[in-house]
């Protein structure tokens, strides 16, 4: 059976693949608040892990430089005492004290001078167990009837120092900001 049509049969047209432009679309305006906002953001991504290690690290070689001056750092009895639990006796007195310095200025020096980095971070990291140890092996000093004593709020701040440390240790295995 075949079809009659009236129509007369028209050769099929190619459609053209060039794409039609399109009006360019502009993007929002930002308001003056929304690009400083911007600008401080983009300096803080920048360097604020860089301002964080440096101060953590004066921090560390100030709180050693005290402890190379027998009797003038406040915490000189805790970190003897800490180290020679630690070390079951086996360093203790004067050289439990020097030990610590060398540690914390190891750590200082490190942290701020951004070099051997990778060895600051993991000697900061084993320092922080003696550092937060009192809190366990002594917690008759660190508490009172009313709350933390003057000893126990010392190694209290410390948590902030192991929290930044632990930022700084990110930021040098490799771990980055991003500005989203």
């Amino acid at each position: 059976m075949s079809v009659i049509t009236d129509r007369p049969t028209v050769p099929a047209q190619r459609v053209p693949t060039t794409p039609v432009a399109s009006p360019p679309v502009t993007p929002p305006s930002r308001s003056r608040l929304d690009r400083v906002v911007g600008k401080a953001s983009d300096l803080l991504t920048a360097h604020s892990v860089a301002v964080l290690r440096v101060s953590l690290g004066t921090v560390f070689l100030v709180f050693a430089a005290f402890k190379y001056v027998p009797g003038a750092s406040p915490a000189e009895g805790l970190a003897i005492a800490t180290v020679d639990k630690l070390t079951l006796g086996i360093v203790s007195g004067n050289t439990a004290l020097l030990v610590t310095a060398l540690t914390e200025t190891v750590i200082g020096l490190t942290l701020v001078s951004g070099r051997f980095l990778k060895v600051g971070v993991l000697v900061l990291a084993g320092a922080l167990v003696g550092i937060m140890s009192p809190l366990v092996l002594f917690p008759d000093q660190m508490w009172s009837g009313n709350g933390p004593t003057l000893v126990g709020q010392y190694v209290f701040k410390d948590i902030v120092l192991a929290a930044a440390g632990l930022v700084v240790a990110a930021h040098a295995l490799g771990a980055r900001l991003r500005n989203d």
